[in-house]
């Protein structure tokens, strides 16, 4: 239970530590979480990977990623980190992590936890949760096959999820608060040139209503406080994310809305604690930057632990 580095999460950020730590021959354990999948093993259709010109399903390119980690001998087991501490022992200063009952002990740390789906907290969204309200397409399209649904959100993943629910649904209606999209702009041509999908404009929900299941929606205008009310039997929200960082907290430096903060090697405020990846404060996240962050992080962790080698030596 010993180990160099144990890499958390098994994202693209994740993974591709664990390529570069191996190779690097770090006798090396990545911990991935299988209740909290990374977001681009959800992604139906990813377009802007380089290297696939016709994209690829994001289920197989981490499983691409995964059997080259495998290659060079990376070890990997499934697990949910609760909590990671000090842990000093004769000779041997590090970490101790600890993960579904069991400890894991490391002279350095990468943190790749990913980030999830941010929820509303609107009246009826938990306990419709599971019975209409979604935070992902790729998921559960298929149960709203020829029925009406809803899109909260403007940005990317709301309009990627858009136009892959038209392969399955009769109608998508995309609420946002705004009067423009965020999202990128060939996304935003391929929406508008959909005919399943509609646009409401400078727009709230602020109500989930149904009994057994979703029946409408309540909406709110937020330019002329006008209320209505939307049909549809289905709503899926994409309204940001929210770290996986609960662990680090007390331990690492975060930022208000919970992201661990790193300099341009991926140190944290702790010596020997790495972090990559949509986890991290950071501008853009996406999958070709996570794995930047992953090969930096398994690097700087290979120049962190070099240099305790180097002291013993002395």
């Amino acid at each position: 239970m010993y180990y160099d580095l144990v890499i958390i999460g098994g994202g693209p950020a994740g993974l591709t530590a664990a390529v570069y730590a191996s190779r690097a021959r770090l006798k090396s354990l990545l911990i991935g979480s299988i209740s909290v999948p990374s977001q681009a093993m959800l992604t139906e259709y990813i377009e802007n990977y380089p290297g696939f010109p016709d994209g690829i399903n994001g289920f197989e390119l981490l499983e691409n990623f995964k059997r080259q980690a495998e290659v060079f001998g990376a070890e990997s087991i499934s697990g949910t980190v609760q909590k990671i501490e000090a842990f000093a022992e004769k000779d041997f200063k590090g970490w101790k992590i600890e993960a579904d009952g069991k400890a894991y002990i490391s002279l350095s740390i990468i943190i790749a936890s990913g980030a999830r789906p941010k929820r509303l907290n609107l009246p009826g969204e938990e306990r419709l949760t599971g019975r209409g309200v979604s935070y992902c397409a790729t998921c559960d399209a298929a149960l709203y096959k020829n029925k009406d649904v809803v899109v909260i959100g403007g940005g990317d993943s709301a309009i990627e999820e858009a136009l892959f629910l038209t392969k399955f649904v009769n109608k998508v209606s995309v609420i946002h608060r705004r009067d423009a999209l965020r999202a990128t702009k060939v996304l935003q041509e391929r929406a508008f040139g959909n005919k399943k999908i509609d646009f409401i404009w400078s727009s709230i929900v602020t109500e989930i209503i149904g009994g057994a299941k979703v029946s409408g929606l309540k909406i709110k205008n937020i330019k002329t406080d006008k209320e209505t009310e939307l049909c549809c039997e289905g709503v899926f929200i994409f309204a940001g994310y929210v770290p996986n960082t609960d662990f680090a907290k007390g331990l690492l430096e975060l930022d208000e809305e919970g992201y661990i903060i790193t300099d341009g090697n991926m140190a944290t405020s702790k010596k020997g604690i790495f972090a990559c990846g949509d986890c991290r404060k950071k501008l853009l996240r996406q999958v070709v930057t996570a794995c930047a962050d992953g090969a930096i992080a398994a690097f700087s962790a290979q120049q962190y632990l070099e240099g305790l080698e180097a002291k013993k030596l002395c």
